[in-house]
């Protein structure tokens, strides 16, 4: 739901306030997004979300900001006559605006750990994506390595390959310098000389654009989850654990699990050790459908745990 836009303003943008439904925790995709965020693509600072993008060939920023039961947006580089509403869209999507928290605490309750950690955060959204082509390419450059070293990599990718942002958009929002690499511009980029990683990942990231050049609606969200990961499983250096992290926060694919990730299986561990994947899988059938949800209360609980 969009409630009403104040008038367009070209100087200040345009503002919108999309309403969203309580409990919601804010808190903790300010948290995820701040640890995730592409250097000089996105900020993320206290209460506040912004980022660059582009629409039609128009480049522009915007923020958002919870506040009074709704989240406020604010879009620059727009003219009065373009449709804001692409834009939104994403952000709904990007911001879980559309998640019922009464059915998912209900099928993850059946599991009466997974209702212990849901009743400690109610709100719990999934971070979704602005765009699907920039998630997995970051999903990508996260393979095997830290989140910090994975968002090193992603300033470095932008920095080399992105478009950096004209004067007229650039003063609008600090941090914010380029638009993120297009797969025009990485599909015969030197990826793996210029951020000296491994060429099986650049590869796959010239592989992933080349796959979004051929196929636009290759990031669509619905369909069928199996079909969806067989789709991305079968580009060139995308395994199991990267394409169902790429159905859940791209694709709203809301039963996708990433079975392999360490973090789910510390987050089990009761002292008598971490489940394998086989364990997990088995153990995550009574979250069905809603194992996304699930992935990010296990990851949440992680991260609480390993704080000092």
């Amino acid at each position: 739901m969009i409630l009403a836009p104040s008038p367009t303003v070209r100087t200040d943008g345009a503002c919108f306030r999309l309403a969203l439904r309580p409990p919601y925790d804010w808190g903790h995709l300010e948290r995820f997004f701040a640890d995730h965020a592409s250097p000089g693509v996105e900020t993320v600072t206290p209460g506040r979300y912004a980022r660059t993008f582009i629409l039609a060939g128009r480049p522009g920023t915007l923020s958002v900001t919870c506040e009074r039961g709704s989240l406020s947006v604010r879009i620059r580089g727009l003219e009065a006559g373009d449709s804001f509403e692409a834009i939104l869209a994403r952000l709904r999507a990007m911001f879980d605006l559309g998640a019922d928290a009464d059915a998912i605490a209900a099928g993850l309750g059946r599991d009466p750990t997974m209702a212990a950690l849901v009743a400690r955060r109610p709100g719990l959204r999934m971070p979704g994506a602005f765009d699907g082509f920039e998630l997995a390419v970051r999903a990508i450059l996260g393979q095997q390595v830290s989140v910090a070293a994975a968002t090193r990599l992603a300033g470095r990718l932008v920095a080399a390959f992105g478009t950096p942002l004209g004067p007229e958009v650039d003063g609008d929002e600090p941090g914010l310098t380029h638009l993120f690499p297009t797969p025009e511009q990485l599909l015969e980029a030197e990826i793996s000389l210029v951020l000296n990683m491994p060429r099986a990942r650049g590869r796959a990231i010239q592989g992933l654009a080349a796959a979004v050049l051929a196929t636009p609606d290759l990031f669509a969200p619905g369909g069928d989850l199996d079909a969806t990961v067989a789709r991305l499983k079968a580009l060139p250096g995308i395994g199991d654990w990267t394409a169902h992290y790429i159905a859940m926060r791209a694709l709203a694919q809301a039963d996708a699990f990433p079975a392999g990730d360490v973090g789910l299986m510390r987050a089990l561990d009761d002292g008598a050790g971490r489940p394998g994947r086989v364990a997990l899988l088995d153990r995550a059938a009574a979250w069905r459908p809603w194992r996304a949800y699930a992935a990010i209360h296990l990851w949440a609980e992680d991260a609480a745990r390993r704080m000092p």
